[in-house]
């Protein structure tokens, strides 16, 4: 997740800040900040029920906020943020984290190809979780 994110940041300027998200292993009803790069500091934990990402996370659906000050959700981390995307990481029929991707641009997700490579990395990250989980099963 760290190198995801790192090379996400690097490689595409208009992501300011490409992070995860995962829940805490207490409390199912909080995220917690996990692996992430960028250019400012995030909230470090987000209950379910607050957010963009505790939306993808309790629906387990992508949300994309096109400007962000137009969406009450918004949990504000940085007033340089414009639009951002949450997408639910799922494997195993459960939500294990939320790939969040944060843009200075207004718009920056709107392009349906924007959308779907941010989809298709959560979707690499899911299947690592779910080969953690095989592993983990046939160790037990």
């Amino acid at each position: 997740m760290q190198h995801m994110s790192q090379r996400m940041h690097m490689h595409i300027p208009r992501y300011n800040w490409v992070g995860f998200y995962l829940f805490e292993e207490k409390d199912l009803s909080m995220l917690v900040l996990g692996p992430h790069t960028g250019s400012f500091t995030p909230n470090p934990k987000i209950s379910l029920n607050q957010g963009l990402c505790g939306s993808a996370a309790s629906t387990g659906r992508v949300v994309v906020a096109d400007d962000v000050s137009r969406d009450p959700r918004y949990l504000q981390a940085s007033d340089l943020v414009k639009s951002q995307i949450s997408v639910p990481i799922a494997g195993g029929g459960r939500t294990h984290a939320v790939l969040n991707v944060e843009s200075y641009f207004l718009n920056a997700f709107k392009a349906p190809e924007e959308r779907n490579f941010v989809e298709m990395c959560a979707k690499i990250v899911a299947r690592c979780f779910e080969s953690k989980m095989l592993r983990d099963l046939v160790h037990a």
